[in-house]
């Protein structure tokens, strides 16, 4: 019974893991255009919940394939109560050189987390954890 409360524990411990919140601001974009190379995927569709980050977060393109939730915490222009109190998870398939933002959402992302016609908000974001792979051995008795 021991190995199955500390697997639970583990388990538990592994999904809830983030890394602590970062406070940025959020741009979005109107079209996506998969005719193009882009950073870290070419060519390929990556669904519509996807972002471009800019020259802050880049690092040489160590984001690529990360996923991040992103969640607005206020309006950086005059537009009044910008958003919806939800937050959006995204994955980062480009790189925005001299991107004005931290992050730059597609409108899809964008619009869960806030009215389009804000344009630009106050987020926080956090990098999920790394993937753990559930092959590796593991005691259940």
């Amino acid at each position: 019974m021991e190995n199955y409360s500390l697997f639970f524990v583990v388990m538990v411990t592994c999904l809830i893991s983030f890394t602590s919140a970062t406070p940025g601001f959020v741009t979005f974009y109107t079209k996506y255009v998969h005719e193009y190379s882009f950073a870290c995927f070419e060519n390929q569709d990556q669904g519509k919940m996807i972002a471009a980050i800019g020259d802050a977060l880049w690092h040489n393109g160590t984001v690529c394939e990360k996923m991040f939730t992103v969640k607005c915490m206020g309006p950086r222009n005059p537009v009044p109560l910008p958003c919806t109190g939800k937050s959006v998870t995204i994955k980062i398939i480009d790189y925005y050189p001299g991107c004005p933002s931290t992050i730059d959402l597609s409108q899809e992302a964008f619009t869960i987390i806030a009215n389009l016609v804000a344009g630009i908000i106050n987020v926080d974001y956090k990098q999920y954890a790394e993937h753990i792979s559930f092959t590796s051995p593991l005691l259940l008795q």
